[in-house]
């Protein structure tokens, strides 16, 4: 959790790139990205030299190699030089050329290396317009410490966060306790190799992590989970190269090495390699888009015949886990009544030909102020062999948060989120512990409850009769209201007694005429 005071400190950073002219969000955390790469180099690279004194043993990995880049007059700068220790220590305007005119270089060769991270600054680019604004961030960043992962991650996270406070770019964000209700519903384990196929700034996979480590303290007590934590267990691919540097920062901040994070077309790539891979999806893919057969891969059209981007993931889902994988996806609610052939078809399938488990239907302002479209999270297994046997359906009324554009905390900051503890009374405020517990209930007392509850389940054979409908209203039962009716001897008596005034007022009438 970020004290005031660190809060306060990425605040004065966020606000020295927008008082120095970069007013695009997504530019100034691209900017802050690189400048903590380089910052996790030098202490890379540190710790490297620190343990091969310790071993009196040459480094076995220079980061920054000896001599000089070969770049510009004199041969150049040496690499020693670029190190963030002593650029921190330079005046402006000799930071600001060894930055822009080496350091960037440098970072750009690195793609070279066998690292994710080291991949996406390929196409690293400065764009800091001023040795006095560089100058001033170095020293702001300088002044954080890192030196705890909790801290990193904690930092990078409220940062991201500000890309969605500041408009347009909201929407490459998932809400942080949607996705880690998924997470905790999904309840990943050592063993998986998890994905998300549209990863963004890899949200899914950062909190997948961190449930990792909160539920499974032994997890790096061995070599083998611990290798397959840092190199096998994650994997994400995005076609934006932006999204990839930050998404790649935003995995290594929380403490994972080297996540496979991958540029990649998802739904115009065939995907060789990656079919019948990962153990678990989790995603919140883009939707309401349509692509041409042409450019769609050709796999997923023999899943699915369709131009729509929505049922095109879900078919990737299918194509991506192995048999007995599990996923958590976010789905526009189209998805689960759409009459379009194509609907009906990946329903049929999710329901007949695999192990479709539940549906969480999402209030319409979970999203706001960047869409009020209404979705669902779908959670399925992949058998290849059906095994649906009954549907639980969840109506989420409340996420904890305020469903208009300004989206305000109803509840502190500890009761919110899928594992907060509730007093009586705020359940209506916040759903997802709720969601949580019922979920786990989802083979046992679930199956006794009404269609008239906020949780129930629904037979296989109910829902093969409407036609693969998975629209949560289709199955519902309203609460009748109760109507108290006053007994009809007591109607009667006040209806006479109302004619007998009538009768006397038009006497009265009579008398006056």
């Amino acid at each position: 959790m970020l004290t005031g005071e660190l809060r306060s400190k990425i605040d004065n950073v966020w606000n020295a790139f927008w008082s120095g002219g970069i007013a695009n969000p997504i530019e100034v955390i691209e900017q802050i990205t690189y400048l903590l790469f380089i910052r996790g180099l030098d202490e890379a690279h540190t710790r490297e030299e620190n343990r091969a004194t310790r071993l009196g043993k040459p480094m076995e990995r220079r980061i920054f190699p000896e001599g000089k880049d070969g770049i510009g007059k004199g041969g150049g700068v040496a690499y020693e030089e670029m190190r963030w220790s002593r650029l921190k220590n330079k005046d402006p305007a000799t930071m600001f050329d060894i930055v822009s005119e080496h350091v960037f270089p440098f970072l750009r060769r690195m793609a070279d290396e066998d690292t994710a991270h080291a991949t996406h600054m390929k196409g690293a680019r400065f764009t800091i317009p001023t040795p006095a604004l560089l100058a001033k961030v170095v020293d702001l960043l300088a002044d954080i410490p890192m030196e705890d992962r909790d801290t990193k991650g904690d930092l990078y996270e409220y940062m991201l966060a500000k890309i969605a406070s500041a408009g347009q770019n909201g929407q490459f964000r998932t809400p942080r306790h949607i996705i880690a209700l998924m997470v905790e519903m999904m309840a990943p384990t050592r063993k998986d190799v998890i994905c998300d196929p549209a990863c963004g700034t890899c949200g899914f996979l950062v909190v997948a992590g961190e449930y990792l480590r909160d539920n499974d303290p032994k997890l790096f007590h061995d070599k083998e989970s611990r290798d397959h934590f840092n190199e096998e267990m994650f994997h994400g691919f995005d076609f934006d190269a932006t999204m990839l540097r930050i998404g790649s920062m935003n995995m290594t901040l929380h403490g994972v090495d080297d996540p496979d994070i991958r540029r990649k077309d998802s739904l115009s790539q065939d995907h060789v390699g990656d079919t019948d891979r990962y153990s678990l999806v989790l995603a919140n893919p883009p939707f309401a888009g349509n692509l041409d057969y042409e450019t769609t891969a050709k796999d997923l059209l023999a899943i699915v015949k369709t131009k729509k981007t929505e049922l095109l993931f879900l078919a990737l889902f299918l194509r991506l886990l192995k048999p007995g994988g599990r996923a958590a996806v976010i789905v526009p609610d189209g998805v689960l009544f759409g009459s379009s052939t194509a609907h009906k078809a990946i329903r049929k399938m999710l329901v007949e030909d695999h192990k479709l488990d539940g549906i969480v239907k999402l209030p319409s302002g979970v999203f706001r102020p960047y869409a009020g479209v209404s979705t669902a999270i779908l959670l399925f297994t992949k058998t290849n062999s059906g095994g649906t046997d009954h549907v639980w359906f969840y109506d989420c009324q409340a996420d904890g948060i305020s469903l208009d554009d300004k989206r305000n905390p109803l509840l502190p900051a500890d009761k919110l989120g899928p594992r907060a503890k509730l007093d009586a009374g705020e359940h209506d405020k916040n759903n997802l512990p709720d969601i949580a517990a019922r979920w786990k209930e989802r083979n046992g007392a679930e199956r006794k409850r009404p269609r008239t509850a906020q949780s129930f389940c629904v037979p296989k054979a109910e829902i093969a009769e409407a036609g693969y409908d998975l629209s949560i209203n289709r199955y519902k039962e309203a609460v009748p209201e109760a109507t108290e009716h006053r007994p009809p001897k007591e109607i009667i008596a006040e209806l006479k007694a109302l004619e007998s005034e009538i009768a006397e007022g038009l006497a009265e009438l009579e008398a006056m005429l």
